[in-house]
């Protein structure tokens, strides 16, 4: 994920009865507050992450959203396993956005991550200074962030971790100093304090209110591998019941006494503004109540959803279109284009002789582009909204940050933060568009709630207005160009590539080539763009993965041995790769009209390799046949939900690289609906397997790594059983032939 996005998140609140434990000293002013908030007298907060009940049951409060990457499970399987609690005991809840709970170890993780360290790195007589730092952070940004896969490799290693060897610590002091023993004559076994010389035991619950009296250590013990007994063991997902049985509540099934419903007609020009619109006609329509004109928009309130719908399409609203009312993508393709011959070029990096160093081999180059693509949830954006006549206001709503939405719905009201409540609710997709920075829904609910004062008001975003008002995956072209040796190998990398940001990172490569040059020309446009799934990786994954096969065939070499030579320094990628070829039977023959390509990327701490099969007709049809996945990332904490994970980004990506494209006319959207933003079908879905690799690498995400090398892997596919490059996505604007034999 850019590092513009907000990746700090909170802890959660405890409730009556329970020891809430943290992994660090907070400041007695914080304490204090914690108390302040507890339900019940004489409950002790001493941190965030877990709750310990008299009926020894653990619950662990996740700090993270819900929108079904599994991570309620594992996050406490986390947790749990350092507390040795027993599973059957553990509970889980969501932390709720307060900002006396924000909490800092995602973003303690992050910039870790970034400078390559580790925790280890850090030494231990300042885990507690670095930790309350980050949590003061987190506290004064208000930040409550879920996104880039990094739940599992940040907020679970840096904060659910500790927090449950610091607890299991606390628990065996307080037994040990009730039996006037050393803490190291005890031991700890599913939610029971032992010692053994005795035969004595206690449970957790009843040691719950001395171990409050201690104070957690920052810096506490942690199990071996070789000891877990929770974590590596694929656990049943503890989310996934209440959603076959449709008891989830997600923003859609708000209802609240006396709602009413809103339809909203924006502006389709981004950037335009609501001129004028007379609402005379739809005010007498049936059911309606008011019509809300609002800066770029116009909002119906009406007491049936359908009802605020067709009285909001039966207007007829005047918009400025801000001067962007002839903008095509085809000029935008001829702006990045133009950036890409241009002189405004700025440096990425450069290595050995850089670009100077084409003239030693033989040229090979090539452009490639990718679209806007909108996020496409299942869940449209929505959100209930209530103004309250003592100047509150509550808000219902799915969000991606939970108190950063709570701040946000703070500053469009005008209120302070204790004014405004805020439920996070689960999610039926995320992607990328529900992030801080893309709250345009919550804007539109809080100034619609505003007009209609005393009333809650659910905003619902049709499936149009959602496809037309995204923050859409940039369109990205990027200009290659390599040198081949006398042997083939490449002696020269070059990448200029357009971006509607900075310089990404991900465009770096992992192959060991000594002489590289990449540039980056930004290309500003109208078009709202953001986060997307895997982001920066997923073009620049498609651009470096095909560009690596098309100089493997440009030099007559197996693009599987063409990789692995390049990766002689990176022996995990290689160790992907090989697996990934070997489970999909690499080299093995195949049926006429067949191919198979191979791709692999690193993001998010990952290293993903695919194996893509495919197949074209007689007349072009393509079929997507197989893919075989090999994955790298350290281990993985519950693996069904991990498998789950690299699954589901194939498939959405998947539909991204046959079907997705966002494409632009009079400065407008011009896809609606799925039937113009086709996704993959079941019976479209292909065979999947994916194998998991341990290592002792850190651990690294799940959710986004799947993305990147599918796309340049079924391109490269196609290229082995046609001999068509595909250069440009989406591939259905491709007409397919069988290469002759």
């Amino acid at each position: 994920m850019a590092t513009t996005r907000r990746m700090i998140l909170l802890g959660g609140l405890g409730t009556a009865g329970a020891l809430v434990v943290g992994y660090a000293l907070w400041p007695s002013h914080r304490l204090e507050k914690a108390d302040a908030l507890a339900a019940k007298p004489g409950e002790k907060f001493i941190n965030n992450w877990l709750k310990i009940a008299s009926d020894d049951t653990v619950t662990v409060v996740v700090p993270h959203c819900d929108m079904g990457t599994g991570i309620y499970t594992a996050l406490p399987q986390m947790a749990a396993e350092e507390l040795d609690a027993d599973w059957s005991k553990v509970k889980v809840e969501a932390a709720p956005p307060d900002t006396i709970f924000a909490n800092g170890p995602l973003g303690e993780g992050f910039i870790l991550s970034t400078q390559g360290m580790t925790a280890n790195d850090i030494p231990a007589f300042l885990r507690g200074t670095v930790a309350n730092t980050f949590r003061s952070v987190a506290g004064y940004m208000d930040l409550q962030v879920t996104g880039g896969s990094s739940a599992v490799r940040a907020t679970g290693v840096y904060g659910m971790r500790i927090a449950g060897a610091a607890a299991r610590e606390m628990l065996v002091k307080a037994a040990a100093a009730r039996w006037n023993v050393s803490p190291s004559e005890c031991t700890t076994k599913a939610n029971k304090v032992l010692h053994a010389a005795s035969g004595r035991s206690l449970g957790y619950g009843a040691l719950v209110e001395d171990a409050a009296g201690y104070s957690p250590s920052a810096n506490p013990p942690l199990k071996p591998k070789d000891k877990y007994t929770l974590v590596g063991k694929s656990i049943p997902r503890v989310d996934i019941p209440k959603k076959v049985n449709g008891t989830t509540n997600y923003g859609l099934d708000v209802v609240q006494p006396g709602m009413l419903y809103a339809a909203i007609r924006i502006s389709p020009v981004f950037g335009g503004k609501l001129k004028s619109v007379d609402s005379k006609t739809a005010e007498t329509m049936r059911g309606v109540k008011k019509v809300v004109s609002l800066d770029d928009s116009v909002v119906v309130v009406a007491d049936r959803f359908w009802r605020a719908y067709n009285a909001v399409e039966a207007l007829d609203p005047v918009w400025d279109n801000a001067g962007n009312g002839k903008v095509t993508s085809a000029e935008i393709a001829a702006r990045h284009n133009a950036a890409l011959k241009g002189d405004d070029l700025k440096k990425d990096i450069t290595t050995g002789n850089g670009a100077d160093a084409l003239a030693g081999g033989r040229l090979v180059e090539a452009t490639y582009s990718v679209p806007y693509l909108s996020h496409a949830p299942m869940e449209p954006m929505n959100c209930t909204a209530l103004w309250k006549a003592d100047g509150t206001l509550e808000v219902w709503s799915g969000t991606q940050d939970g108190l950063g939405a709570r701040a946000f719905c703070a500053k469009v009201s005008g209120l302070s933060m204790d004014k405004v409540t805020y439920h996070l609710l689960p999610m039926g997709g995320g992607f990328g568009r529900r992030l801080p920075g893309y709250f345009n829904f919550l804007e539109q609910a809080v100034r619609t709630a505003q007009a209609m004062p005393g009333t809650p008001v659910k905003l619902i975003y049709t499936r149009d207005q959602d496809m037309q008002h995204d923050y859409y995956r940039p369109n990205v072209t990027s200009h290659l160009k390599g040198a081949l040796g006398a042997d083939g190998m490449p002696v020269a990398w070059v990448n200029d590539y357009t971006t509607d940001d900075g310089a990404n990172s991900e465009a770096h490569i992992v192959y060991g080539i000594g002489n590289q040059a990449v540039r980056t020309a930004k290309v500003p446009t109208h078009v709202p763009t953001g986060p997307w799934r895997s982001v920066e990786a997923s073009w620049h994954g498609f651009f470096i993965e095909s560009f690596v096969d098309e100089m493997a065939h440009a030099a007559k070499k197996d693009p599987l041995d063409y990789r692995r030579a390049m990766l002689g320094a990176k022996p995990r990628h290689k160790a992907a790769l090989e697996l990934a070829a070997l489970k999909a039977g690499w080299g093995t023959p195949l049926p006429a009209g067949s191919g198979r390509g191979i791709a692999m990327f690193e993001s998010f701490g990952t290293i993903v390799a695919h194996v893509v099969q495919v197949t074209v007709g007689q007349g072009g049809a393509l079929t997507i046949d197989r893919v075989v996945s090999a994955v790298d990332a350290g281990m993985a904490v519950n693996p069904d939900g991990f498998k789950a994970q690299i699954e589901g980004a194939i498939i959405y990506s998947l539909s991204a690289a046959k079907n997705g494209e966002i494409t632009i006319d009079k400065g407008a959207v011009v896809q609606s609906n799925f039937p113009d933003y086709e996704v993959v079908r079941l019976a479209d879905t292909p065979q999947i397997e994916v194998h998991l690799i341990s290592s002792d690498a850190p651990l690294g995400g799940a959710g986004e790594p799947g993305v990147p090398p599918l796309a340049p892997a079924i391109a490269n596919a196609i290229y082995a059983v046609t001999g068509t490059r595909i250069r440009e996505l989406p591939l259905k604007n491709h007409t397919l032939t069988l290469a002759a034999r």
